[in-house]
């Protein structure tokens, strides 16, 4: 019975050496879940923020593909402004070119032709006093007939009015 007895206190302290270490495990484990409790609480959170920061993200990757794709058309449109405002550049380039060879040409004919241009103001100078000058015997002619056909003499009237009166013979030849 020896045998017996010594088994049944191997067992006893078998199950004490079982309940200290069942004891000390708790008594690790306690804490180690709290901070596993405290961490699962903290990665709920973090799960929570990061699905809000998700949304957030994809609402500001919509809007800003709304954003892209308006400045694209708004692009696309100034694009054809900028072409038009190119294409007047063009056009006021080329007629300025064109005004410019235009004086030049007409400045070279000019420094050509000075001499032939003189005489053409000074022959319409001559044809301007001519035009002068004959409107005013034109105005004499005219003032001279009105005063001469108040009489009702024909005897009276003037052969010309710049030409010497040759005499009053009533034939009619020096009118």
């Amino acid at each position: 019975m020896d045998w017996q007895l010594i088994l049944a206190i191997a067992a006893g302290i078998a199950a004490i050496a079982l309940l200290i270490v069942a004891i000390a495990v708790a008594y690790v484990l306690l804490p180690v879940k709290k901070n596993l409790d405290h961490i699962a609480k903290t990665l709920d959170g973090v799960e929570g923020q990061i699905q809000g920061i998700t949304r957030e993200s994809t609402d500001l990757l919509h809007k800003a593909n709304r954003l892209t794709e308006d400045v694209q058309g708004k692009s696309q449109k100034l694009n054809s402004v900028v072409d038009a405002i190119q294409g007047m550049g063009d056009s006021v380039s080329n007629l300025n070119s064109s005004v410019d060879r235009v004086t030049n040409s007409i400045t070279h004919n000019i420094s050509q032709n000075e001499d032939k241009i003189s005489q053409v103001v000074q022959w319409s100078n001559v044809a301007m006093e001519v035009a002068d000058k004959w409107q005013m015997r034109q105005r004499r002619n005219k003032a001279y007939n009105t005063n001469t056909q108040e009489s009702d003499n024909d005897e009276n009237l003037p052969v010309a009015v710049n030409s010497p009166a040759t005499g009053n013979d009533n034939t009619g030849e020096n009118r």
